[in-house]
């Protein structure tokens, strides 16, 4: 099997991306979606016109592209024609497509006990890491990155080491949390990675992660058609309802926007049952309309 080739090109978008400070996840996506384009073109991307990128739009709706992945593809244009090529012009030709926005899938406090105590064992390494997705609101990649340093049980506090967007962010450690944690450590011990894989030397991956919650899910009975990443929503979803502050849960969750921990207000169903409308407002009013004709 032969390696594929990194062109001058290709190699000065990585250094581009690099320079901007991208994850590895990110580049991957950036250039497989530039790739996806120079298949279509039928050469180098650099000599594109408008009219290319016009004919390629249309290729993605008319192929029936989903409209996040159009979306991604043309993020990757515009990185790659604005940085690489300083052809910034060519990003008048570009358009996102609109998608209609889904609210998350959230779990009920039962639903995540059930999930928890099915994690599969032996031992309690995969129960504890996914408590923490749960109880901390951490994502799966932040999970199995955490080593054990990373757990100040002085201060109560879990230190996430750059999170999504290379962004470090401290969350809370709650005692039950904490307790859970000990007696892992105390059963595994540990060293270096908190959640070690096979070799020790390097973290369990998300992969391995997700295998383990989908198991437990199943074990657990739970039908909802829910991923990892579910407990994460269900964290933000179940603080809200406890009245805790929405920017709080920013904070929690590392949102750069506001309006994209908002959405979890859509699903808040308590909080939605327990708010009083202002039709009760009305109703009593009628009352007193009422008594005083009768009177």
């Amino acid at each position: 099997m032969t390696e594929e080739r990194t062109t001058p090109l290709r190699e000065r978008m990585i250094e581009d991306m690099r320079i901007r400070g991208m994850g590895d996840k990110a580049q991957k996506a950036h250039i497989r979606a530039i790739k996806d384009f120079a298949k279509f073109l039928g050469r180098s991307p650099d000599t594109a016109t408008p009219e290319d990128l016009r004919a390629y739009q249309l290729h993605m709706t008319d192929t029936g592209v989903t409209p996040s992945t159009f979306n991604v593809r043309i993020v990757a244009l515009r990185f790659f024609f604005g940085m690489t090529c300083g052809r910034e012009e060519m990003k008048r030709y570009m358009q996102f497509r609109t998608q209609p926005r889904k609210l998350p899938i959230v779990f009920s406090v039962e639903e995540v006990s059930d999930i928890l105590m099915a994690a599969p064992g032996p031992g309690l390494k995969y129960r504890a890491a996914l408590s923490i997705s749960y109880g901390a609101g951490l994502r799966a990649a932040e999970v199995c990155n955490l080593k054990i340093g990373d757990i100040d049980s002085d201060r109560m506090l879990i230190h996430v080491e750059q999170g999504k967007g290379r962004k470090d962010r401290k969350v809370m450690l709650s005692p039950g949390l904490l307790g859970l944690l000990r007696d892992y450590w105390r059963e595994a011990r540990p060293e270096g990675w908190l959640f070690p894989g096979k070799p020790k030397i390097s973290p369990i991956s998300p992969r391995q992660l997700n295998r383990a919650f989908t198991s437990a899910k199943r074990m657990a009975g739970v039908k909802k058609a829910a991923t990892l990443h579910t407990l994460r929503h269900s964290f933000a979803t179940h603080l809200l309802e406890a009245n805790t502050d929405v920017r709080v849960i920013q904070v929690l969750l590392g949102h750069a926007k506001l309006t994209t921990t908002a959405q979890y207000t859509h699903v808040a169903t308590k909080t939605i049952r327990d708010t009083v409308s202002p039709y009760e407002m009305l109703a009593k009013l009628q009352d007193q309309t009422v008594k005083r004709s009768l009177e």
